[in-house]
């Protein structure tokens, strides 16, 4: 009986012992899991995590050797084999920055990766952790706001991509364009079949294989195609030079308004019929190449399409 009461005494304390002992190596091991999950994906990018202490007001603060870090330096030390990938980016949009460059790194093309910084703080940011891959193309624009799609601000700053395109190919680059809001899930330039001036995706909804036609599709009811601008690779022919200075003059012809919110989009395809007996184009396949209206649903209902690329 005392022996009994022992034990029952006892017993309690124990189990709480080994309870508290079991959570506590259980919550361990989640943390662990965790920071190997969430941390070790990042380490393949180039930079890592941007930490969130940096304020963009404290850029006169910085050093400031960047300021006259020209293109053309920054594009023959990012180049390999001639060829650079190319963004645009704000600083209030470093997240997608980041996410886009772990599936860069995850492709081994990381090391063309050239940004193209729109206001210092990015600059700054940049090359403060990945030295010489970024270079700003004056003039700046405001750090601290992020842009609403189709708002004035949203032209402004997507307006200026065929400009920065042209000058990449001036200097004799081929350039793979990239919006930072999609993700490499494969190599794209294993799709770039041939040697065309431009290659490009298209932003219908019906997803077509891999076997259709590459040629420059139909115009809408509305007379212009329906061609996506997020991801444009271009080899610095005469053609591909013809079409930016195009889609520059669209966007001239056509500026944001109160009565016509737009961007940068509609005027590439403008350019593209206008130009389309001056430049040989190639239409990227949706089955690897699949736009947001593909993947992420539409006021129409459309349900979630897979692809390969973004």
């Amino acid at each position: 009986m005392e022996k009994q009461r022992l034990f029952s005494s006892a017993s309690p304390l124990s189990y709480s012992s080994n309870s508290i002992l079991s959570r506590n190596s259980l919550l361990l091991l989640i943390t662990l899991l965790v920071i190997l999950g969430v941390f070790l994906p990042w380490a393949g990018s180039p930079l890592f995590l941007f930490p969130n202490t940096y304020s963009p007001s404290s850029s006169s603060s910085l050093p400031s050797k960047w300021d006259d870090y020209s293109l053309a330096k920054a594009t023959k030390f990012v180049a390999k084999n001639g060829t650079l990938i190319v963004c645009t980016v704000s600083y209030p949009f470093f997240p997608f920055l980041n996410n886009w460059l772990i599936s860069v790194s995850r492709q081994k093309h990381q090391d063309k990766v050239l940004v193209i910084a729109e206001d210092y703080a990015t600059l700054y940011k940049v090359n403060s952790k990945w030295p010489g891959h970024a270079v700003l193309i004056p003039p700046a624009l405001d750090s601290q706001t992020a842009h609403n799609f189709c708002s004035q601000g949203f032209f402004n700053l997507t307006s200026r991509r065929p400009e920065h395109l042209l000058q990449l190919l001036e200097l004799g680059y081929n350039v793979m364009y990239n919006d930072v809001d999609m993700v490499w899930l494969q190599d794209p330039f294993l799709y770039l079949e041939g040697n065309h001036d431009v290659y490009f995706m298209d932003d219908k909804t019906t997803i077509k294989p891999l076997s259709h036609s590459h040629d420059l599709p139909p115009s809408a009811r509305n007379g212009r195609t329906n061609i996506c601008s997020c991801l444009i690779f271009l080899r610095p022919t005469n053609g591909a030079k013809v079409l930016m200075k195009q889609w520059i003059k669209e966007l001239h012809a056509q500026p944001w308004s109160k009565s016509n919110k737009g961007n940068d989009q509609p005027g590439f395809n403008w350019a593209l019929g206008k130009t389309a007996h001056q430049v040989d184009v190639y239409l990227l396949s949706q089955a690897a190449f699949p736009t947001g209206e593909c993947t992420s649903g539409t006021r129409h209902g459309l349900k979630r399409q897979r692809g390969n690329m973004s």
